[in-house]
This record gives structure tokens, sequence and C-alpha cells, in this order.
């Protein structure tokens, strides 16, 4: 089963959503279709085998719309060629990648423009692919191909609502002006000239006709095929205005004059210059709700030094491939992942992990894409580059969020599909209603356009994708990777939330944390003996022992001897002195008295730590405490969950006692201890069964099944990737204080998207009848269709206003 996103034009309202969707679910081989109207993507599963993608660009077609591929054209400098030969094989070699749409080398210029699916193929795969050819490919123009289209889009709006607004403005003052006192010229008064009169707001209208041609073209092709959408309202509208219009101007013509006082050019041509400057208002402010992304894609340099032939060539960053050696100075940008091989330096990676400390970095250690270099010059090979970085694999996720739908938009969907014919239906009966109750034709006619301008399903299309989009993008900047509109939606309802223990509320790593000493033993002195023990023994607290000292800057003593007692501990001779390191039970077999110690060591489980004792010469010398400790926030995390209402349990393999000593530090309600790795899912099953929304926080590879089973998985993002594949959030900072953030940013998202469902419900419920003339009915004012079109487009405009207020989110502060 293959998964596509192909970018959708034409799209007005929900309307269009439906059809899109609906003529592409239909297909033979399609198992999921979902549009998004603020992205313009259609995200859709098929069977490769039983239908292709032109097939399913085709349907779309007919159903009135195109559907693009995602691609991208570069063009790249090409040196070695000679003759049109050389043309010939790079063509070849490049047209032969999967993901290459079209290929064509220039001789003269010497340059090859590619048209590409970035999601397949990469710009290192056709450097590479020129490179085996025998040649060399450097990229040459560097463009957003995304940003430049939007930016298109924006200028585009702009030009056609000043173009309608120039021959607005005069028609406007010709035909109404002379109502409200303002001078009009002799020839243009409708008392004495009805015919320039007429004809001259014609002649004014027909240049905002062709501004907003683009209404009528896609209004009237989605009518005839059965899918009308809001251009066709708008379409519908105002052809209505502006053919009648023409006809009383030809009757003015043939000397019936009294139809000057009944002309609705400028009807027609407000309602269309109002929703241009509705649609570019529109435009701008979804723009705003992708910013998340583009902050994102801006944080990748644009340029690498790499050494190539012994030598530092500085080469595009998509030009760089798997097993370059990279250097990079201080105060430069990581252009890639990997991993270093020389140098020292500490990086800061807070656009990444949330983290301002820069973490230190010497041979071995990894380095990620776009992370900064502070103080020091490494180099380092690459490992991950062009789609398969950290850095583009969030920006991937978050696009994909961003493309989901939402449970809560189905609603929303299904009443859009059935949305536009009822409001047509509706405007025609209308109309005809009030015509055979005794109104005049004119009357009917207001009625009928301002039924068609005043119902607006862009509002109802919007309301869902727009918050979705500014949520998971608010996420991404708080280090909360939202991978769907489902998973967001979800999150609010959670009632229990499971943390894993180990690496995820404590740290993962045994540490010291009590020296208790006798017989006159001084701490450094019995951690600098004990260190020296165990230093190259692979258990834990060993190792955790031997960390303490190396941190206190203790200098370790050659051992003499060393015997290791099975399921017990260690025997050396060091300095010459016999010291035993180990459980209780060695010291038991020695006959060793703890004295006073006997009661320090119970004390010290029952708060779950593990106690070593350590006797030098047949005396107990000391105890030596090692835990795994509590993450910094974790208290901090789950008194805010307790704040929120939600439940916390902890699912660990431990012993209860040390579980319940882990518990009681940091307020878990609920303790499942001594559950093996394979049972964390059915543990996890068990409080679903209960009928609670169960949301499964955890790092590693065993937590996976867990996470997939739990309504809500959200993976650490220092954890695996098994782990981070299998979740729907991922904290990318590793700290839980993200875990209520995750809870509250859903709870703000689903709130702003009821407050939007709402308003466009409500607009229309309330506007539509307006249209219609109850209220005139009832005494009151008739609606201009002037005014509806105004309407119309300020509905769309006050949701997508209303979604941006989420960009101000900010997670709530532990007092």
């Amino acid at each position: 089963m293959a998964t596509k996103t192909l970018n959708i034009e034409g799209m007005t309202c929900a309307s269009c959503v439906q059809t899109v969707e609906k003529a592409t679910r239909k297909l033979s081989g399609v198992q999921e279709a979902n549009v998004n109207l603020a992205t313009e993507k259609l995200n859709i599963s098929f069977d490769e085998n039983a239908i292709s993608v032109p097939e399913i660009q085709a349907a779309v077609d007919k159903a009135g719309y195109k559907a693009l591929t995602d691609t991208q054209q570069k063009t790249f400098a090409i040196t070695g060629m000679t003759c049109a030969s050389c043309v010939q094989t790079i063509e070849k070699a490049t047209r032969k990648l999967d993901g290459v749409m079209e290929s064509n080398v220039n001789l003269a210029t010497e340059k090859l423009a590619v048209q590409y699916d970035p999601t397949v193929v990469s710009v290192s795969d056709i450097t590479q692919a020129v490179s085996n050819a025998g040649y060399e490919a450097h990229e040459d123009a560097e463009a957003n191909d995304s940003a430049d289209k939007k930016q298109k889009n924006i200028k585009s709006m702009w030009t056609r609502f000043l173009g309608s607004a120039i021959f607005t403005i005069p028609l406007l003052y010709i035909s109404m002006g002379h109502l409200v006192g303002m001078p009009l010229p002799g020839i243009l008064d409708p008392g004495v000239n009805p015919e320039w009169f007429s004809l001259v707001q014609l002649i004014l209208t027909l240049p905002v006709i062709f501004y907003g041609w683009k209404f009528y073209a896609v209004g009237y092709k989605t009518l005839f095929k059965g899918h009308p959408n809001m251009d066709s309202l708008v379409a519908l509208g105002t052809s209505a205005a502006f053919v009648y219009s023409v006809g009383a101007t030809i009757a003015i013509w043939f000397g019936y004059s009294s139809y000057a006082e009944n002309l609705y050019y400028e009807a027609a041509v407000v309602i269309l210059t109002l929703i241009t400057l509705g649609k570019y208002l529109e435009v701008r402010s979804m723009g705003k709700t992708s910013e998340a992304i583009e902050k994102l894609m801006g944080l990748a340099p644009k340029k690498a030094i790499v050494i190539r032939d012994g030598k530092e060539t500085e080469i595009s960053v998509e030009e760089v491939v798997v097993g370059d050696t990279i250097i990079v100075k201080p105060g430069e940008k990581i252009p890639v992942d990997g991993t270093v091989i020389e140098g020292k330096t500490a990086v800061d990676e807070s656009m990444l992990t949330g983290e301002s400390i820069p973490v230190e970095k010497n041979a071995g250690a990894n380095v990620i894409g776009a992370s900064i270099n502070k103080n020091g010059t490494i180099q380092y090979q690459a490992t991950k580059v062009g789609k398969d970085t950290a850095l583009s694999q969030i920006i991937k996720l978050v696009e994909d969020a961003q493309g989901s739908k939402a449970p809560i938009a189905k609603m929303a969907d299904i009443i859009s599909g059935y949305f536009v014919p009822i409001v047509i239906g509706i405007a025609i009966i209308s109309g005809l209603a009030w015509y055979f109750g005794g109104q005049t034709g004119l009357f009917a006619l207001t009625i009928t356009i301002s039924v068609l301008v005043i119902a607006c399903p862009c509002a109802l299309g919007l309301a869902t994708p727009t918050a979705i989009m500014v949520g998971t993008g608010k996420g991404a900047e708080n280090g909360v990777l939202i991978k769907s509109g489902g998973a967001l939606e979800t999150t609010h309802k959670v009632q229990t939330i499971v943390f894993d223990k180990t690496g995820t509320i404590t740290v993962g790593k045994p540490k010291v944390t009590d020296i208790f000493t006798e017989n006159g033993v001084s701490k450094t002195e019995l951690l600098q003996l004990t260190a020296s023990a165990e230093k190259g023994s692979e258990h834990p607290l060993g190792e955790a022992i031997v960390n303490e000292a190396e941190d206190k800057g203790l200098d370790l003593i050659k051992l003499e001897n060393f015997d290791a007692i099975a399921g017990h501990g260690i025997k050396v001779t060091i300095d010459g002195k016999t010291l035993l390191a180990g459980n209780r039970k060695l010291m038991d077999d020695r006959n060793i008295s703890l004295n006073k110690l006997a009661s320090t060591s119970d004390e010290l489980a029952n708060q779950g730590k593990t106690p070593m004792y350590i006797a030098i010469n047949n005396k107990i010398a000391g105890i030596i405490a090692v835990a795994d400790t509590v993450k910094k926030n974790s208290l901090k995390a789950i008194e805010k969950l307790h704040g929120m209402g939600i439940e916390v349990a902890m699912i660990t393999g431990d012993n209860k006692g040390t579980a319940e000593a882990i518990a009681k530090q940091v307020g878990i309600d609920r303790v499942l201890s001594e559950v093996l790795p394979e049972d964390k899912a059915n543990e996890v099953k068990k409080l679903q069964a209960e009928g609670k929304k169960v949301a499964m926080v955890g790092d590693g590879i065993n937590d996976a099944p867990a996470l997939a089973q739990a309504d809500i998985g959200i993976a650490i993002g220092s954890g695996t990737d098994v782990a981070m594949e299998s979740a729907d959030i991922v904290l990318m900072r590793s700290d839980l204080m993200d875990v209520p953030t995750a809870v509250e940013l859903s709870k703000s998202t689903i709130r702003n998207i009821k407050q939007n469902l709402f308003w466009a419900f409500a607009y229309n419920v309330m506007g539509i009848p307006f249209a219609m003339g109850i209220l005139y009915l009832l005494g009151g004012p008739l609606l201009n269709p002037m005014v509806a079109g105004a309407a119309m487009s300020l509905s769309s405009v006050s949701v997508l206003v209303n979604a941006l207020r989420l960009k101000r989110f900010k997670p709530s502060v532990v007092r």
C-alpha cells in the first residue's frame, strides 16, 4: 500500500474538499483519501498494483480540479560536457532515477534542469547519478518552490483586488453618489442621460468581471460537473446581477429610461471586489498558519565545507553524500547529521531539543544537522543527508500532521458536502416565493443574489485544518511533535497517563546517592578504594561508583590482586589492604558485623536505593548507595497533571519496594510493578478496559507495544527509533513537563476548533434567513447583496484570525 501527497489546485471551500474526496475514494484500489483545505493537499493511500498516480490525477481533473505531485525544480551547473552525446548521457542517467519527472540539459549554457519529487529522490541522488555518468553537477540556483508559489498567489490576489477596486470606486460613485447628494456631470445624470449613465457603468464593470474571472471559470465548471462550490454561488449571484443589468441597459437604449433606477452593476462589482479582498486576507492568514514549517526549514544551512580529493571544497548542503568528511568552524551551523572524527567543541542543539546549555562533543559523538558549533573546529563524517536528517524528519512529521484530518472535522465535511446545492435551492425558492407573493422581479432577484452570496462554506472548511496547522506548528516550537490531527484531538480526552520508570521518570543511569562510613574510614578514601576495585567492572553499580570517583577527580589505585565472587561481589588486594565489596550476603558469609549500618541499609532499601557494602581487612568500612535518580522535572510534571485532573500511573519491571519508593518521591497514584516488558501492553489494555482513555509515555524498544496499544503513545525524544515510530507524540526535549504541555495544547486547539465551527455554523444559520428576507417580513431591513458579499468574506477571515490566536499559546507554569 502506497501513501502519496498531491497538491490540489482550484479548491475554494469545504464543498470542494468533499468533491475531491468523493471522486478519489470511489476509485478501485484507493483505501483512504483525505483533503486539507488549508494546506491544499490530498493525502491518499492506494494499492499501486490496482491504480496509478496519473489515474488518480485524472479522476481529480474530471471532478473539476487539478492534482499535482509535490515536485521541485532545480537547476545544476554541469562541468565536463563537450558535445550533444554528453547531453544524452546525462539526461538518460537522471531520467531513470525514481522520482525524476523531467530532466533537460542545455549544452550552450551547460545547465541541467530537473523536475523531481523530493520525497522519493534527493539532490545528492541526482548529483551522484551525474557523477556516475562521468560528469560533475553543482546546484546552480536555489529556490523554494512552495514559498515562491505562496508569495505569487498572495501577490496575484492583491493585484486582482487592486485592479477591481480601481474600477469599483468610480462605478459606486456614479451609481449611488447622486442618491446621497453627490454631484454628477450632466452626461452621467440618470435623469438627463440614462443611456450614458448605464453604458459607463457597464464599461467599468467589464474589467472587474475580468479580474474576477476565476470565480466564473471554477464556479461554472464545478456547477456543470454536478459539484457546485463557493465559487459557484458567487458566479451565479453576480452573473444574475450582471445579466439583469445588461438587459436593463439594452432596454434603456431602446427608450425605457425607467430601468436606469434598476441597475445592479454596483452590486456585482462590489461583491466581486469584497470577496477578492476576503480571499487576499485569507491567503495571507493561511500563510501565517504554516510559519512553523518555514521556521524549521530556515534552520537548515545552505552550504557545507567538505574534504574531497584532499582539498576543502564549499558545496551546496544538498550535494553532501553519506561518508563525506565535513569541516565546521566555530559559529557555523552543522550541515547534516554525522559522527565527530576529529576535534572537540560544544554544540548548541536548542533548535531541536530546547536545551539551552551547549553539549560537549568529542570524537565518536553524534552531531545533528542545523545545530550550531560554538567554540571549536571539528571534522565529522556525514551519516544522514537530505530527507534522512533529523531536521528533515521533523519537518516531514509536522507537514504530515498539518495535512491530516481530525475526527471532529467529519461533521463539517458531511454538512459542507450538501451545503452548496441546498443553498442554490433555497436561493431559487426564496426568489420565486417573493415574486409569486406579489413582490417585483427586482426584489425577488435581490433576495436570490443575497442568499447565494452570503452562504459561506469556506468558513466551515477552514475551521478545523487551520487550527490543526497552527496547533501542530506551535507544538513543534515547544519541542512537542504531534504526528496527526487525530492524536491532537484525542490527547485532550486522556484520563490516565502511564509512565515507564527507567529513562522516563528516572534518568536511566545509576548514580551514587549516599556514602556512609565506619571505623574511621573517610568518605573520600572509601570511594577511591571501591572505585579502584570496581574499575573495569561491567556491573551497573560498579560503573556508577567509578563514574562518581572520576567526577570528583580522584586518582584510581592499581590493584595487587582481584577475585570475583559469583553472585556476591569482589575481593581485591589494594594498597596492602584486603577489600571486600558486594551485597549483604557477602558480609554475612564472612561474619562481618554491620554495626549501626544495618538500620541505615534498611532505610536505603526503603528509599529504592541499592546499598553496596565495603569491608577492609574483615571490618565493615561503609556503604555506598546507588540509585537510578529521578529526573529534575518528574515531580513538577506529575503535579501539573494532577492539577489537570489526570490520574498518573507508573509501570516498571522493578520489585514492589523500589517501585513504590520512586512513586512516593514523585506523587504517582498507581504503581504497576514487576511487569515484564512483553506484558506492558496488557497492563495498558487493562486500564482501557476500565473505560479510561489512556496515554503511555516511554522511551525504550520494550515500550513500543504499549505505546501502540495506548489511545495516545508519547515517546521521549532521547529514546529509540522504534519507540518514536510507535508513538503518536514525540517529546524532543526528553522533558516530562512537555507531557502536560501536549495535553494543554490539545485542549487549546480543540477549544479553538469548536469556536471556529460554532461561528461558521452560526454565521450561516443567522445569515441565510436574513438574506431570505425573513427580517423584512417582520418589519426589519432587507439585506443588500453588497453587504452579503462583505459578510461572506469576513466570516472566512474571522475563522482564520481566531485560529491564529493559537500562536499565542504558552504552556502554563507550575508555581
